[in-house]
């Protein structure tokens, strides 16, 4: 097996290649953000469709229980091998390797051909392929069908207490397929970002919901809620679908040949792994998933319908968070490629700027979810199956779920660069240089710390506050671990400074907080919602929104007062779209109607004044101004230097009829006025 390489884009389809990771332009990021926002939202609004489907079809009762059960292997493995643990390790090991490839050419180099890149077997990112892709598809088709036979085992660990645990069992091996699609789906992404091409990796969700979509409205009333299990399989297949073809052509493309020999060939740029520092990356994503496990387990035993009032609360709550990190998947290739060149302080200014849009769009988002809690369930759930009461609980839920989004954020935020300051994947014996060390554990002691914070408070909230206490633990232990992996930042060798962070994200928390109080007096003002719930949840959005922006800018939140400076590029052109205030008054009369701007030229006739009400009248008669004269409405003085009788005069020169006689303009008031009027 061999790879080749199918890269035919060139540098001016992104033109930073010869820029600094660290120091991409505003308007690059701003591009890939909002290509990655707007696929992104297209899938989150089907997969909103989706739950929403499935609350009408199924309800909240014993059979959604089921398949929610079985919804914890997709869930635990789109963070394992999709959005966190497989990212954590390929943005890396792909930004090392287009690093080893601009060392191998002699400058940053993210895409060119074969020939540019010494043939099939010498380009690193190509080996980088050939070395991890074979045994990682093995590995996770073993694992996919490992997960399908020990389904009864796991159903009963996950929810001992379930009410029909024969039909969880079933959905979960239909949900055990995706195991190996996931896993392929978080590495074709993963080359796709290091190599700048956010579209497609951005549009995965969207045909994963669209096949769990087209199962149940198909099947659901024949299979029932296995249609729901069997559409998470056909999605996951179709992710894959959509990332290869893109993958082949700018990334790299496998075929069947010589493998030996291409890695003979490779040289120094052979990568190789470090099975070792796989592990903390593992270990870290599954103790944070595990927070999960630990609601599966203890809502159990509550009333049926309690895990589907948590799973549609937290559902709808991590929406918000998902939108605050969506910058980091498009700034984690940039900092994992500055941290391979070196470029630490660029990657720390990256990492705080991330902090900061990352706090801002999630508190933005929690005051209205907070606020407008009830009116929003009631707006995308209650129909069907589902009751008021349960909208009631799952909107008391939601508002316990909010108090840690914010550490949700964070922590998203801050493990990305924290892994790519270390990757996994070394080129010429660098991986076999590299043992572990204590700061590679910090993550998983930080997570764990947050876990059995959950646990605790879990444990001893539950027996008096019912669900509630499972919110309130998942809230309280994120938080936690949030505070200690900032501090952990540092010591990986990132120097963030966590006062200034802490600042800012201190100002937003009080900007939230009082935002809240006019985001839920307009979503409950008495008799609005006589008429539904859509318009107080409208008010209550608009009235959140606007007082948090308000507020942030009063309190100085850098968060806030930097969207000025990024709108200042949009302000400039318009200001420069426009003609000065100056000019703008000279054309027109001091009545304010318009005024030709020249008059006929060559009947003896002087030009009057540009936009000025009339010709200043100087001792030499109309169209002559005095050499201390000011031009009307500019500020300059009539006699600006100009040519050789460059005396500030409109009208006729001292020779009648020379470079300066009728109707020429003196140079000194043509470069005051002609060139503001592009002239």
């Amino acid at each position: 097996m061999s790879v080749t390489t199918a890269e035919d884009a060139t540098e001016e389809e992104t033109g930073e290649a010869a820029v600094p990771a660290a120091e991409r332009g505003r308007g690059f990021v701003a591009k890939a953000f909002g290509v990655t926002a707007l696929f992104s939202a297209a899938g989150s609004v089907l997969g909103l469709v989706r739950d929403l489907l499935l609350a009408r079809f199924y309800g909240a009762g014993s059979a959604t229980d089921a398949f929610l059960v079985s919804w914890t292997v997709p869930e635990t493995a789109a963070p394992l091998l999709i959005e966190d643990g497989m990212a954590f390790l390929t943005v890396p090991a792909f930004s090392a390797a287009l690093a080893a490839r601009g060392q191998s050419d002699g400058g940053p180099s993210e895409r060119g051909s074969s020939a540019e890149h010494g043939g099939d077997a010498a380009d690193p990112v190509r080996a980088l392929v050939a070395a991890t892709l074979p045994p990682l598809a093995l590995a996770l088709a073993l694992l996919s069908a490992l997960v399908a036979l020990g389904a009864p085992v796991m159903v009963h660990v996950l929810a001992p207490g379930l009410a029909d645990p024969r039909l969880a069992v079933v959905c979960t091996r239909l949900a055990a397929v995706t195991v190996l699609p996931f896993g392929l789906v978080g590495y074709l992404g993963a080359g796709l970002r290091s190599h700048h091409r956010f579209t497609l990796p951005g549009a995965v969700y969207i045909a994963y919901n669209a096949g769990i979509l087209t199962v149940m409205l198909l099947l659901h009333a024949s299979l029932g809620v296995r249609a729901a299990a069997g559409g998470v399989a056909l999605g996951s297949v179709l992710m894959v679908a959509v990332l290869l073809p893109a993958f082949a052509r700018h990334v790299s493309r496998v075929t069947v040949r010589r493998l030996r020999a291409e890695a003979r060939g490779s040289c120094g740029w052979q990568p190789v792994l470090n099975p070792m520092a796989v592990l903390p990356v593992v270990l870290f994503t599954l103790t944070r998933q595990a927070q999960v496990f630990v609601e599966r387990f203890i809502g159990s035993s509550l009333p049926p319908g309690t895990i589907s009032h948590l799973n549609y609360a937290e559902k709808v709550a991590q929406n918000v968070m998902i939108i605050g990190i969506l910058v980091c998947t498009v700034t984690f290739p940039l900092i994992a490629r500055a941290l391979a060149e070196g470029d630490v302080l660029g990657a720390r200014t990256r990492v705080e700027k991330d902090l900061g849009v990352v706090g801002a769009v999630v508190l933005a988002g929690t005051v209205v979810v907070f606020a407008c809690a009830p009116q929003l369930v009631a707006v995308l759930f209650e129909r069907g199956a589902f009751t008021a009461a349960d909208t009631a609980a799952t909107a008391l839920l939601m508002r316990v779920y909010c108090l840690g989004l914010l550490a949700q954020g964070l922590v998203g935020a801050l493990i990305r660069p924290y892994l790519a300051a270390r990757p996994a994947v070394g080129f010429g014996g660098e991986g076999r240089a590299r043992p572990l060390d204590r700061t590679d554990w910090l993550p998983i002691w930080a997570m764990g710390a947050g876990l059995l914070v959950t646990i605790a408070v879990a444990a001893g909230l539950t027996p008096h506050v019912g669900a509630a206490g499972l919110a309130a633990g998942n809230a309280t232990g994120i938080s936690v671990t949030a505070v200690l992996l900032l501090r952990a930042l540092r010591a990986r060798g990132i120097p963030v400074r966590p006062r200034a962070v802490l600042g800012g994200q201190l100002r937003l928390l009080l900007a939230a907080a009082g935002a809240a109080v006019p985001a839920w007096l307009a979503a409950n003002i008495p008799g609005l919602d006589a008429v539904g719930a859509f318009p107080p949840l409208v008010l209550g959005t608009l009235a959140g929104l606007l007082s948090f922006l308000a507020l942030a800018a009063a309190l100085r939140a850098p968060e806030i007062t930097g969207v000025t400076g990024v709108l200042g590029p949009v302000r400039d052109r318009l200001a420069a779209a426009r003609p000065p205030a100056a000019v703008r008054r000279r054309r027109r009369g001091p009545t304010g109607a318009a005024r030709p701007r020249f008059t006929r030229r060559g009947q003896g006739e002087p030009t009057p004044a540009r936009g000025s009400g009339a010709r200043a009248q100087g001792p030499q008669g109309p169209g002559h101004r005095s050499p201390g004269a000011r031009a009307p409405g500019d500020g300059r003085r009539a006699n600006a230097p100009g040519g050789r009788h460059g005396t500030g005069q409109l009208g006729a020169g001292p020779h009648g009829l020379g470079p300066h006689g009728v109707g020429q303009h003196s140079t000194g008031i043509e470069r005051a006025t002609g060139e503001a009027d592009g002239r």
